[in-house]
């Protein structure tokens, strides 16, 4: 099935900024920027874009802008702000969350796979937006205070997420986010045994013409992003191989299509060919124990393990971890036991 996030256009899908564009008009007579922007950018408030131009977010003839720069017939402003869901109702429901830390500023959750980040496009409740809303005791239609969110991971994807709770958070989260200064770890069960230790995979991302649920690796920049994952082996099995992925950036399924590229897709990823034996034997058996496995683990198996940021408010760094679910443990266990009673055999 389809979700939201594989229908949202490609920037509004991991990192969810929006990218603004605006050439002061001949007749304008000589104004604050700050003013400018939040009189001629809808819904956007003046406080929100003081926010922006001190997170650095504003250019002004591409350069940063200061709050009190006056602006002038032909100035060309670009700025960027998170996005914020429009046009789609959100309504509390009472779906219990497993919160890891929470304060004023924001909270950290351990989202469980299969569920949706944002509602929308036939997930219209269940989402972990509509659990956010009742958690913080919103209101009726929250649509517009859900922009909170400044970063999202896959539907069948578990784990941790940053929520904002004030613009002041969610701007200073955001910047570390677009300047990739956000500390992200995965743990992933992937095909194949992979020859090196540890390695970094380098490439822009694109979306795939054949396929607009999917994206690829495009060798001209102007067709797709940077992108860039370190990975370290943690564990072998010969035909899967357990291991740990730093994120140095957050494009939309990064680590999936990385890894799909050397050759490696991640276990069980319908989207990027890991739902078929990559390898192994073609023995009913050996089939029937992959159809197992993918019982056991009805998902990519991929989880984001650690987060690490910047606390918008003390400035302190921050670390939070949480254990791999246990369909991912359970799968690498029964591996286990099969290549050991593999060797006790030969």
């Amino acid at each position: 099935m389809i979700s939201p996030e594989d229908l949202l256009p490609e920037d509004e899908q991991q990192e969810m900024f929006e990218h603004f564009r605006l050439v002061v008009d001949k007749g304008q007579e000589p104004d604050r920027i700050d003013r400018y922007i939040a009189t001629h950018q809808e819904d956007t408030s003046r406080h929100r874009v003081q926010l922006a131009i001190k997170a650095g977010f504003v250019l002004v003839n591409d350069v940063p802008a200061k709050a009190s720069l006056i602006v002038r017939p032909g100035d060309i402003i670009r700025f960027v702000m998170p996005y914020r869901r429009r046009g789609v109702e959100v309504l509390p429901e009472d779906i219990p969350l497993d919160i890891v830390y929470e304060d004023d500023a924001l909270l950290v959750v351990n989202k469980p796979a299969g569920m949706v980040v944002h509602p929308g496009h036939g997930h219209f409740s269940g989402t972990l937006v509509n659990a956010l809303a009742f958690h913080l005791g919103l209101e009726g239609s929250v649509d517009e205070r859900m922009g909170i969110l400044v970063h999202r991971i896959d539907k069948d994807t578990s784990g941790l997420l940053v929520v904002a709770k004030t613009d002041e958070a969610q701007m200073s989260l955001a910047k570390q986010f677009f300047d990739h200064s956000i500390d992200r770890l995965y743990t992933a069960v992937v095909w194949g045994n992979i020859k090196e230790d540890e390695g970094t995979i380098e490439s822009y991302i694109g979306r795939n013409p054949n396929d607009r649920l999917c994206f690829r690796n495009v060798d001209d920049p102007e067709k797709g992003k940077h992108a860039v994952t370190h990975y370290r082996v943690l564990e072998r099995f010969g035909f899967i191989t357990v291991v740990e992925c730093r994120l140095e950036t957050g494009r939309t399924h990064q680590i999936r299509v990385h890894m799909s590229s050397i050759g490696h897709p991640l276990f069980n990823d319908a989207r990027y060919g890991g739902s078929e034996i990559r390898t192994g034997t073609i023995y009913a058996k050996y089939r029937q124990f992959i159809t197992n496995c993918f019982t056991l683990c009805p998902r990519q198996a991929l989880h984001a393990r650690t987060l690490g940021f910047t606390h918008p408010v003390s400035g302190k760094r921050l670390f939070f971890s949480t254990p791999v679910p246990a369909d991912m443990t359970s799968l690498v266990e029964k591996w286990r036991v099969y290549v050991s009673s593999m060797k006790e055999n030969f």
